[in-house]
C-alpha cells in the first residue's frame, strides 16, 4: 500500500483553503461586531429599542400570527399589548441575560447580521410572516448550534410572553386556570 507523503500537493492546497476559511470567519466576525457597536443598540434602558421593536414585531407575527386576530385594529392593539409585554418580560431578566439578548437583538437589526444568522434578506418592517417564519424553521434546522440557539431565544420569547397573557387565553380556546 502506498501512502500520500506529507509532501503532496494536495496538503498544501487544503492548508490554504483552510487558512481562507478561518481568515473570512475572522474578517465576517470582526465586521459584524464593528457594524453592531456603530448600530443602534437591540435594548435601551431595558426595553427594545425602535429597531429591536421592528424586529420582534416581525418575530410574532411569524411565531403567533395565526393566533392573533384578523388584520385591522384588534391585531394592531394586540401586538402593541404583547412588545410593551416582551418589554416588561426583559426587564425582568437578569442583566447578562439581557446584555446577551441586547447583543442579539443588536446583531439582528443590521443588514449583516440579519442576512448572515438568519439569511433573510428584507428588513423586518418589510419582510412577510411567511418569510420570517421560513427563516425562522430554517435556523431552528439548522447543523449550527448558534442558529438554533438564537431560533430558541426569538420563538420562546414570543411564546412565553404570549401565552403568559390571559388575554391570549380565549384566542387559543384556552378557558384559563382551574379555581377549584
Amino acid at each position: 500500500m502506498s501512502s500520500t507523503p506529507a509532501s503532496s500537493p494536495a496538503l498544501p492546497q487544503r492548508r490554504r483553503f483552510l487558512k481562507l476559511g478561518l481568515g473570512a470567519t475572522v474578517l465576517l466576525a470582526v465586521a459584524g461586531a464593528g457594524t453592531a457597536l456603530l448600530s443602534k443598540p437591540g435594548l435601551v434602558e431595558g426595553r427594545l429599542s425602535a429597531p429591536a421593536r421592528q424586529l420582534m414585531r416581525a418575530i410574532t407575527l411569524a411565531v403567533c400570527g395565526d393566533l392573533l386576530p384578523p388584520e385591522g385594529p384588534a391585531r394592531e392593539a394586540r401586538l402593541t399589548s404583547h412588545l410593551e409585554q416582551v418589554d416588561r418580560q426583559i426587564a425582568g431578566f437578569p442583566p447578562a441575560l439581557r446584555a446577551e439578548l441586547g447583543q442579539l437583538l443588536t446583531l439582528l437589526g443590521t443588514a449583516p447580521g440579519r442576512i448572515g444568522l438568519m439569511g433573510l434578506r428584507s428588513p423586518w418592517a418589510e419582510a412577510s410572516p411567511a418569510e420570517v417564519q421560513a427563516r425562522l424553521q430554517s435556523m431552528g434546522r439548522s447543523g449550527l448550534g448558534l442558529r438554533q440557539q438564537v431560533f430558541h431565544a426569538l420563538r420562546d420569547l414570543n411564546c412565553l410572553v404570549f401565552f403568559n397573557d390571559p388575554a391570549s387565553w380565549p384566542l387559543v380556546g384556552y378557558p384559563g386556570p382551574r379555581t377549584s
